[in-house]
């Protein structure tokens, strides 16, 4: 009976099974990071190419498109919330938007698939709804600017909300890459929908919040029960 125990608890069988968890864990992290960059990659390629096409159809229908964007205050261009950022006033818009939109949008996905889609969804409904709200009268706002604007700050917010030194370091390279341009979130630039920007931002600081909120809870019970250190 004695023997039988010793057998079952063999320190060096332990090691062993353990060794093996921990590769077969590590295998899967490795996989699980790899499907993360492949899906997010995708998704950002895709939505990009699909602002190319629609602008292009958007030329060919000389700019017709570009009336479903944001008109304030009217129960018709309420709808522009809807489709406004995927909308540009020329190809010049839309190419001063890409690299923003590729970057941004990119590590937005990379914390997660359904995390940063969430995210774009909050940002997306709350740039247009600030846009549609408080933007002068006989405007028409287009441009995934307030989305950039709202990754901007919910990529800088979100180690913060969620206390994780790796997404704080990463919100302060993004800061000090895209920082600058959160001065087209301030009035005064003539052409610049900076209140479309400025909800943008708003709503990047809500999604960051809101979808820390499980990690918050997580970490709270994770340090719940441990021992005071002496």
């Amino acid at each position: 009976m004695a023997a039988g125990m010793g057998s079952s608890f063999d320190p060096d069988r332990i090691a062993s099974v353990r060794a093996q968890l921990d590769k077969a864990s590590g295998a899967g992290s490795r996989v699980a990071t790899r499907q993360l960059w492949t899906r997010a990659i995708a998704l950002t390629v895709g939505f990009v190419a699909l602002l190319y096409v629609i602008e292009g159809i958007d030329v060919l229908a000389g700019h017709d498109l570009d009336q479903a964007g944001i008109r304030p205050r009217s129960a018709e261009g309420l709808e522009g919330v809807a489709f406004a950022p995927l909308l540009h006033a020329n190809w010049a818009h839309l190419m001063g938007n890409t690299l923003p939109v590729i970057v941004l949008g990119l590590l937005t996905l990379l914390t997660g698939i359904g995390r940063g889609l969430g995210a774009t969804a909050i940002i997306w409904v709350v740039s247009g709804l600030g846009a549609w709200l408080i933007s002068p009268s006989g405007t028409t706002t287009v441009g995934a600017s307030g989305l950039v604007f709202g990754w901007l700050l919910y990529l800088i917010s979100r180690g913060l909300f969620t206390r994780n030194l790796w997404q704080i370091g990463l919100g302060v390279v993004v800061g000090l890459l895209y920082g600058g341009i959160l001065w087209g979130a301030l009035p005064g630039q003539a052409g610049i929908s900076w209140q479309a920007h400025l909800f943008g931002a708003l709503g990047g600081l809500i999604a960051g919040w809101v979808l820390s909120g499980n990690e918050r809870r997580q970490r709270r019970g994770d340090s719940v029960g441990r021992p005071a250190s002496p």
